[in-house]
């Protein structure tokens, strides 16, 4: 009686194998990096990043893991993505001069006028084009956004820590995302809401606006101050330095922030912080 054959092994992907299948996945992260960037960042550049990254990870990829190789990779590229554009300094010096002035300008006018000035009033107040605001706003938001991207990620892959990683790296990691999570919930309502429903529930604009009963406009400023708080409210526990001090220190304003700085602490302590994922990183599933 013979004996029937042992089923032959799974050949393991090689290195050349796994980046030539995932090559497209390259274009399509810097194509989505490339959309909330000034078009003077260089498509060449980033592109070359995730390349570099690409190879890495598949060097480096363990299947054993259980993480499918499409999710480690991007991981890995969006990361380098991020730290050629922190290397770049895209934000050039004048945009960022104009972004503080700006945010000078706004301080000013809501203490003044009791309210958010409309786009229109910050333009006259500072005597330039109502474009020209709109465009520094878009710059600043863009910033915000790739800054909370570089330690803030919405998938399980994406908080999966690099190999190398040590404990206490990990734990400065974990920490800052419960930081986020009770940045996001110390927001005023309608800010919290905004943030929720446009970055996680990925909701269009008009929908948003139809919730709220606000013009797209609106949603959009409403977009830019809660970035701009959660910058804030992040860097005040993080990193105090890149606070910038308020323009009118013990005004409304002023007061506002400190207690939304206050709030951010008040939401939990480093227990709590830390319970948002588990000890190698991931996030925890919550029930209501």
């Amino acid at each position: 009686m013979s004996l029937s054959a042992a089923p032959a092994p799974i050949a393991k992907p090689s290195v050349d194998e796994l980046v030539r299948s995932h090559l497209p996945l390259v274009g399509h992260l810097v194509r989505e990096m490339l959309s909330r960037l000034p078009s003077h960042v260089s498509r060449e550049d980033l592109v070359s990043a995730g390349m570099a990254a690409l190879a890495t990870a598949a060097q480096n990829f363990d299947a054993g893991r259980g993480i499918p190789f499409g999710g480690f990779a991007t991981t890995r590229i969006r990361g380098a993505l991020l730290d050629e554009l922190r290397g770049l300094d895209w934000a050039s010096r004048s945009v960022r001069s104009r972004a503080r002035k700006l945010e000078t300008a706004q301080q000013q006018l809501t203490a003044t006028l009791g309210r958010t000035p409309t786009p229109a009033e910050l333009a006259e107040a500072m005597g330039v084009a109502i474009d020209e605001i709109k465009a520094v706003d878009e710059d600043v938001q863009r910033a915000v956004v790739l800054s909370l991207q570089g330690f803030a990620a919405g998938t399980a892959e994406d908080l999966v820590p690099e190999r190398t990683a040590g404990p206490e790296d990990l734990l400065v990691h974990r920490e800052k995302v419960g930081y986020l999570h009770n940045a996001i919930a110390a927001l005023p309502d309608r800010l919290r809401r905004v943030v929720e429903a446009y970055f996680f529930q990925e909701l269009p604009m008009a929908d948003i606006a139809g919730e709220l009963g606000v013009t797209e406009s609106r949603v959009s400023q409403l977009r830019a101050e809660a970035l701009i708080l959660l910058r804030d409210g992040l860097n005040a526990h993080l990193d105090p330095d890149l606070v910038s001090g308020p323009d009118r220190p013990g005004g409304c304003v002023a007061r506002r922030r400190e207690a939304y700085y206050a709030q951010i602490t008040a939401h939990g302590d480093l227990r709590s912080r830390l319970s948002f994922t588990d000890s190698h990183g991931l996030p925890l599933t919550r029930t209501a």
